[in-house]
Formats: structure tokens, sequence, C-alpha cells
């Protein structure tokens, strides 16, 4: 629980001064990164998954951050095109943050857009090389189309990041043996 306390506390501006502009490149998430990599504790990983996500949610634009908002409403009440014209103003007015590009390669990979999903995949880790959920959703789509060396290599670096995505290692462990099976 301590260690969980230290982790917010590396999160969360003191003093309610926030940073100006909190993304990919926010300063907090490097020290998020290495706690996320060495903790044992699974709540302690949960909540600084939690932190670390809603750092990525943020823009740092109060337009952008609208944007965000309406589009995962969109997504989530299953209205995909809308979705889909939302995040596309999002990487057009702010084409730097990584979130808006992962968003929308959720949003394909959703619609079966698979190859306009890997695209923003790459833009999102061109931005945020340790964006988890990116590799993980990668790793998705490579499993789709049963490209599985890709889809293991998409989830060991997921994993390299984060070791504790749920259902990681058994992909992982799931894919090496359908690998090592098509190299026989």
């Amino acid at each position: 629980m301590c260690r969980l306390l230290a982790a917010i506390l590396l999160a969360v501006p003191l003093l309610g001064f926030a940073p100006a502009s909190a993304d990919q490149t926010d300063a907090r998430l490097d020290g998020l990164f290495q706690r996320l990599l060495i903790t044992g504790d699974k709540r302690e990983a949960r909540a600084i998954e939690h932190l670390i996500w809603g750092i990525w949610m943020q823009s740092g634009s109060d337009t952008v951050d609208l944007l965000m908002q309406r589009s995962v409403r969109a997504m989530s009440e299953g209205r995909y095109a809308d979705g889909i014209g939302l995040l596309s103003g999002i990487v057009e007015i702010k084409p730097d943050y990584a979130e808006g590009w992962n968003k929308r390669a959720t949003l394909y990979y959703m619609m079966g857009r698979f190859d306009d999903s890997i695209a923003d995949v790459e833009k999102t880790l061109t931005l945020e090389p340790r964006h988890f959920g990116a590799l993980a959703g990668l790793g998705l789509i490579y499993s789709q189309r049963e490209e599985w060396g890709r889809a293991l290599e998409a989830y060991e670096r997921a994993f390299a990041i984060n070791p504790h995505l749920p259902n990681a290692e058994q992909a992982i462990d799931e894919l090496t043996k359908k690998v090592k099976g098509e190299r026989i």
C-alpha cells in the first residue's frame, strides 16, 4: 500500500499545479514506467496503469480533450463513423498526440479495418514507443490475421514494457507454440 501511495504521488501534481501539457511527453511517465516494471503488487500495477492512461488521455488542448471525450462516447455507443470523424479531427489538429492515433487505431480495429489500424498503431508507437496498449492491439490484429510471428513480437514488446498486462503472458505462451510449430 505504501508503494501504491508513492506511485500516486509521482503522478499527481502537488498542490493542484498540473503541467501545461500532459501527454506522452509528460515527465511523470518515466517514473511510472520504471515503477510498473519493478512492482510485484497487482493493485499497485493497476493503479500505475490507470495513471499512465490518464496522462496519455490529456492532450494539453481543451478542444482536443473535448473531441476525445466525444469520440470515446461515440465508440461506446457504436457510432463508429462519428468516432472516426472526431478522431481524424484530433490527429489533424494535434498530430503529435499519440493517444489520438491510438484511439483511432482501436476504432479501426473494431471496424475490421486492420491495415488502417496498423498504420495508426505505427504512428502511435513513433510518438510513444512505450505504448503497451497499442502494442497489445497490434498483437490482436496480427493474431486475427494469423500472422503468429508478428503477433508474438508485438505481445513480447508490450509485456517487456508492462509485465502486468492481462492475458499477455498467456498470449505469448500460445503464440510461441504456434510459431515453433510452424518451424517444425
